[in-house]
C-alpha cells in the first residue's frame, strides 16, 4: 500500500471518527443529567466511602455527574489501568456478554488475581521504574534491568507498600545481576544514581526524591534557601539529608568485558567535623554563614547524632544507629506516607490527583477532597498497605465508572483549565508509551507470538524511539501526543504500525479478512479489537466506500480501515 493512498484513506476515515467520537469531553444532549449513584457497592465499605465523599463534593458545588460509561469503555479503561493494555477482543466480548450485576467486581478480581499476575507485575514495573529512576537511560550508575527485576518480584508477590518503601530506602548491595557478582539487590538502583552530585557523595538527589515519592514533599528547592511558598526551611532539607550520610555508592569495574556496576554500602560517618560521636554536616546560608545539621525528620523527630553504625562493645554495650533504617521507620509512621501513595494512585486511575503536582502535599497546596484523602489513607494503613486492595476500591468506585463526556451540568469541571477536580466525569489522558506498545500487540494479536528475550529487546528498542519522540527534557513520564512531526511520523510510518497493519499470511488482519463474516462484521471486529466499540453508521459507510474504491479488494480496504483506527486519537487516549 502506497503511503499517499493510505494517507487519503486515513483522512477520510479519521475525519468521520473524529466527528463521531473524537470530540471527547464536549457536552452531549442528554436532557437533565441524573446522578447514576449505584445502590450496590459490591459489599466493599471503602468503595461506599469514596462514592459518598465524591458525591458530597458534587452537592457542595451544585454539579451533577455524567452518565455511566458504556461497558465497553469501562472494560477498556480498567484493563489499561490495572494491567497496562487494552482487552483482547475475546476478553471484551466475554465481559459484554456477561449479565451478572457483579461482573465488574468479578473482572477486577480476575485482573488482580493469579491469572493475570505476570501482566499486572509487568505493568506496575513499568509505572514504578519511571517513578523511581525516570526514563533517562544514560545514567551509568543505574542498572535498569536490575531495578525492573526487583520491581517485578515485588509486584508479583503484592509486597505491602510499607515494606516496599523500606526495602528501597534502606537497600544495600550490588545493583547489577551478574553471575560473577555477589550481593545483588535490584532495590539499590533507586539510590545508586542519586548519591553523587558534582563529584561529592552527599545524597542531595536521594533526599529530594525520597521525600517527593514517599512523603509527597517537594524539598529540593530548600537545599539553598527557605521555600518562598510553603513552610519548608533550609535546615529541614539538610536535617533530612543527614540520614543518608552513612551511605556511599561505590563505582566498580571488573570481568572480562570490563563491566561497570555500583555497590551501595553503609559505613560509619565521622561527620564533617571529624567527630563520629556527634556526626554533623554543615550547610551554607544565603548570607554566607555556615550552619550545622543532625538527622531530624520532617516532623521534628530527632534520632541519635552518632555517625557509627550499630555495633556492640566488648562489654556488651550497644551503640550507634542505622540512619536509613531509622528514616524508613519514621516515614512509615508519618501520616504523609499513606496520603502520598493514595494521592498518586488516585491520579493514576482518575486522571488527576487531589493535588497538583501530585507529589506536593502541604498547607500551601490543599487537596481538592481533604477528608477523602485522609480517610482513604487511614483505610489503606488499616489494610496493611495492600496496593491491590487500594486499586480495587478506586476502579470499582462511582467516579471511575463515569463517562468521559461532560454534560451541561458539569462542563465547568475541567482541571486542564486550572479548576480543582470534582470528578464529575472521567478525565481523558494519553496512554503511556509502554501501554501503547502492549495495546498494539493485543489489538493485532501479535502477543500470541513468542515473548522471550528477543521480543523484550524489540520492545526496549521501540520504547527508546518513542520516548525520544514523546519525552520531555527530564525524560520522565511524558507521552502527550501533541501532533509534532516526529510523533506523527512515528505513529504513521513506524515499523510496529506497519507490522500491525500488514497482511502477512496467518496474521490477525488476514484471519479477519478471510473469515466467513460479512464485510460489516469484519469492520466491526476491527473496531471492537482496537476501540472496544462498534463503528458508527457513518464509519461503516466510509468503509464500504473504501471496499468499492478497491474494486472488491476487501483485504486492502480493511487494511486501510485498520491503519486508520490504530492511528486515531481514540486509540491512544484513555476514555
Amino acid at each position: 500500500m502506497r503511503d499517499g493512498v493510505r494517507m487519503i484513506c486515513f483522512g477520510r476515515v479519521l475525519g468521520v471518527m473524529v466527528g463521531m467520537v473524537g470530540m471527547f469531553g464536549m457536552a452531549v444532549p442528554t436532557g437533565r443529567a441524573v446522578a447514576d449513584d449505584p445502590a450496590e457497592h459490591y459489599g466493599i465499605p471503602q468503595v461506599k466511602y469514596i462514592n459518598e465523599q465524591v458525591a458530597k463534593g458534587w452537592d457542595e458545588s451544585r454539579l451533577l455527574p455524567s452518565p455511566a460509561a458504556t461497558d465497553g469503555e469501562w472494560c477498556r479503561r480498567v484493563h489499561l489501568d490495572l494491567i497496562g493494555r487494552i482487552p483482547s477482543i475475546d476478553e471484551l466480548r466475554s465481559f459484554l456478554a456477561d449479565t451478572s450485576p457483579t461482573k465488574k467486581a468479578e473482572l477486577v478480581s480476575r485482573l488482580l488475581g493469579d491469572d493475570y499476575v505476570d501482566e499486572y507485575a509487568r505493568h506496575w514495573t513499568d509505572v514504578w521504574t519511571t517513578v523511581l529512576i525516570g526514563r533517562d537511560v544514560t545514567n551509568d550508575r543505574v542498572n535498569r534491568a536490575g531495578m525492573r527485576q526487583y520491581l517485578r518480584r515485588a509486584f508479583s508477590k503484592n509486597m505491602p507498600y510499607d515494606r516496599f518503601m523500606e526495602e528501597l530506602v534502606t537497600a544495600a548491595g550490588v545493583n547489577a545481576n551478574r553471575r560473577e557478582l555477589d550481593g545483588f539487590n535490584g532495590a539499590t538502583n533507586f539510590l545508586s544514581g542519586k548519591m553523587e552530585e558534582m563529584g561529592v557523595e552527599n545524597g542531595v538527589q536521594a533526599t529530594a526524591k525520597t521525600a517527593q515519592i514517599f512523603l509527597g514533599l517537594q524539598v529540593q528547592c530548600t537545599q539553598c534557601h527557605n521555600h518562598p511558598f510553603n513552610k519548608g526551611k533550609q535546615n529541614q532539607f539538610w536535617e533530612l539529608n543527614a540520614f543518608f550520610r552513612q551511605t556511599r555508592a561505590l563505582r566498580k569495574r571488573g570481568g572480562t568485558d570490563d563491566v561497570q556496576w555500583v555497590e551501595l554500602v553503609d559505613e560509619d560517618f565521622a561527620g564533617e567535623g571529624g567527630n563520629p560521636e556527634e556526626a554533623e554536616l554543615y550547610y551554607e546560608l544565603r548570607n554566607g554563614l555556615m550552619k550545622v545539621a543532625y538527622p531530624v525528620f520532617v516532623d521534628g523527630t530527632e534520632i541519635s547524632k552518632s555517625g557509627y553504625l550499630p555495633a556492640v562493645m566488648d562489654d556488651g554495650t550497644a551503640y550507634g544507629v542505622h540512619r536509613r533504617k531509622q528514616l524508613a521507620a519514621l516515614i512509615k509512621a508519618s501520616p504523609s506516607f499513606p496520603q502520598a501513595i493514595v494521592n498518586r494512585t488516585w491520579g493514576h486511575f482518575l486522571g488527576h490527583g487531589f493535588t497538583k503536582p501530585i507529589d506536593d502535599l502541604g498547607e500551601h497546596n490543599p487537596p481538592s477532597h481533604p477528608e477523602l484523602l485522609e480517610g482513604l489513607a487511614e483505610r489503606f494503613r488499616e489494610t496493611s498497605f495492600d496496593l491491590k486492595e487500594l486499586a480495587r476500591w478506586l476502579v470499582l468506585s462511582h467516579p471511575y465508572a463515569l463517562s468521559s463526556r461532560s454534560t451541561a451540568a458539569n462542563k465547568n469541571d475541567d482541571p486542564s483549565l486550572g479548576e480543582r477536580p470534582k470528578f464529575t466525569h472521567f478525565y481523558l489522558r494519553q496512554m503511556q508509551a509502554e501501554e501503547l506498545y502492549e495495546s498494539l500487540l493485543t489489538a493485532t494479536e501479535a502477543d500470541r507470538a513468542a515473548r522471550g528475550e528477543e521480543a523484550a529487546k524489540k520492545k526496549d528498542a521501540w520504547l527508546s524511539q518513542f520516548v525520544i519522540a514523546f519525552g520531555t527534557d527530564e525524560g520522565d513520564d511524558a507521552t502527550t501526543f501533541n501532533g509534532s512531526i516526529p510523533q506523527v511520523l512515528m505513529m504513521f510510518n513506524g515499523d510496529m504500525i506497519k507490522n500491525a497493519t500488514g497482511t502477512g499470511q496467518g496474521g490477525f488482519l488476514d484471519r479477519v479478512a478471510s473469515s466467513s463474516m460479512s464485510n460489516a462484521a469484519k469492520i466491526e471486529t476491527l473496531y471492537m479489537a482496537a476501540l472496544a466499540r462498534k463503528p458508527a453508521r457513518a464509519e461503516l459507510t466510509v468503509a464500504n466506500q473504501m471496499v468499492a474504491a478497491r474494486k472488491g479488494d476487501v483485504i486492502s480496504a480493511l487494511q486501510d480501515v485498520w491503519w486508520a483506527v490504530l492511528n486515531s486519537n481514540e486509540f491512544i487516549i484513555k476514555h
